[in-house]
């Protein structure tokens, strides 16, 4: 028994003694793989904590862009607003400038023409033919003036950007000089009988008025038609029986363009329809032409 636990004394010495050699001889080992490890943990820990800061810086520098890219759209987003802003008070502005100069006066002037040749008093006649005559000319040309006077601007808000004028024109047309009959002679019909027969110039004076109806407002180029007017023609020399007024329609169409602040340059063309002759006169006709006009 005693022997027993020697040997039990001696093996249990023996595995003491074993296992201190052991840790003897593995606790530097793992005394320095320790202190690696705990290196390499710092070394990834101090990675980390840059990554972080760069991920940080990043993500700062990402929303400072974005900021950027908001104010850059919002200063975009201004001058678009700007220029639109700016663009309606141009478009106001010219507005009320065209409310202020929404009138007209026009100067016209072009070509003449009776359907007719002119007869009258001192003209060729068809009851009593005295000496050397002719009937006046068909055409001729023709000069005058008027005016155009808004009363709406959307007809009465029915259509928009159509504006309706109150025409007031006078025009003077001139078909040439014929030789008279024997009641134009100089100085009087005894004295030069047949052979001395005045010239006569045969003219024609018309005043109307007339609705024009003018298309596209706010635009420089505007075409516009009159449906129909009201004139009053002035003959010269009259007719036989001494007349010299023949009323009648007048139909028209026309476009003027604005070529510089508020001087416009049109041409138009118009006819007259005095219905059949007057005294033996038919002063039906048209003219066509250009006129200038000033807004006011």
């Amino acid at each position: 028994m005693r022997q027993l636990r020697h040997k039990m004394r001696l093996v249990v010495s023996a595995v003491v003694s074993s296992l201190t050699i052991t840790m003897t001889m593995v606790t530097p080992q793992a005394f320095a793989h320790d202190t690696s490890t705990r290196a390499l943990e710092q070394q990834i820990q101090l990675l980390e904590n840059q990554l972080k800061a760069i991920r940080a810086e990043l993500n700062q520098v990402k929303d400072k862009a974005a900021q950027d890219q908001l104010e850059i759209k919002k200063v975009k987003e201004d001058v678009v607003r700007g220029d639109r802003e700016i663009k309606q008070v141009q478009v106001e502005q010219s507005a009320i400038e065209r409310e202020h100069h929404h009138n007209m006066l026009f100067f016209r002037g072009g070509y003449a023409h009776n359907l007719q040749g002119r007869n009258g008093v001192t003209l060729q006649s068809n009851v009593a033919p005295l000496g050397a005559q002719e009937a006046g000319d068909n055409d001729g040309w023709y000069i005058g003036a008027g005016f155009d006077w808004s009363l709406t601007r959307d007809v009465w808000g029915m259509m928009p950007k159509t504006d309706i004028f109150a025409e007031l024109m006078f025009e003077y047309k001139r078909f040439g000089v014929s030789q008279g009959n024997a009641l134009a002679n100089a100085p009087t019909q005894l004295a030069g009988g047949t052979l001395n027969p005045r010239d006569v110039t045969v003219s024609q004076f018309t005043l109307s008025a007339a609705p024009k109806i003018k298309f596209m407002e706010g635009s420089d180029f505007r075409p516009w038609i009159i449906p129909a007017g009201f004139a009053l023609h002035v003959v010269s020399p009259p007719t036989e029986s001494i007349t010299v007024l023949a009323p009648g329609m007048m139909f028209a169409a026309g476009a003027d363009y604005r070529i510089w602040k508020e001087f416009y340059l049109g041409v138009d063309a118009r006819y007259h329809e005095t219905f059949g002759k007057t005294d033996g006169v038919n002063l039906s006709g048209l003219t066509a032409g250009a006129y200038l006009g000033i807004g006011f």
